[in-house]
């Protein structure tokens, strides 16, 4: 079972990617997805983050408040340390259980980690494959502000946040280029179909 990496910095088009290759017929294990399972209300990453925190993130019937957090550690090096400290060993084992459930149903199935941290948290595990989707730092920032709607300050917050493009195409083993079109995003996803689909 082919086991990938599909990473990108915010608003890079790492989803279309995702996307385009589900309809092939990957597997697709999406690390955002991961982390809303494990903040769950009641969860004791939910606990833990409130403890840390405070419980003024935890909105009226128990669930996280996203923005509220986002907004409490964007922009703060130590406190998403913190944050990063609590959530990612749990991302971790619950992502590992998925992939063993992928494997298990299908061994022969190609299986993508669709994981926006992977410099920060992972880039040791033990990859087939790493793919990068790459947009240059301006135009995430142009999406994030026109098509997210978010402010400039969040945007800068966001990407700032994150690795650079430098060290995200540092670990590469393919770059595909989502600066252009989308017709051209979803070109590139199918050549590396090609190369990685079940034979």
């Amino acid at each position: 079972m082919p086991l990938i990496a599909l990473t990108g910095g915010i608003a890079s088009g790492k989803s279309t990617i995702a996307r385009r290759l589900a309809e092939h017929g990957a597997v697709i294990v999406d690390a955002d997805q991961i982390v809303r399972d494990v903040q769950s209300p009641g969860s004791p990453v939910l606990q833990r983050i409130a403890e840390e925190f405070g419980t003024g993130l935890i909105t009226a019937d128990g669930a996280l408040d996203r923005a509220a957090l986002g907004a409490a550690v964007f922009g703060d090096p130590e406190r998403l340390a913190r944050l990063n400290a609590i959530v990612h060993p749990a991302v971790r084992a619950e992502s590992q259980r998925r992939f063993e459930e992928a494997r298990s149903a299908d061994p022969g199935a190609v299986v993508i980690y669709d994981v926006p941290l992977l410099v920060e948290a992972r880039v040791d595990d033990p990859w087939d494959m790493i793919v990068v989707a790459h947009a240059p730092q301006p135009e995430r920032r142009r999406r994030l502000i026109e098509i997210r709607g978010m402010d400039a300050q969040a945007a800068d917050a966001r990407i700032a946040a994150q690795v650079s493009d430098e060290q995200r195409l540092a670990i590469a083993d393919v770059v595909i280029d989502t600066a252009g079109t989308i017709a051209e995003t979803r070109t590139q996803t199918d050549a590396l179909w090609e190369r990685i689909r079940p034979r």
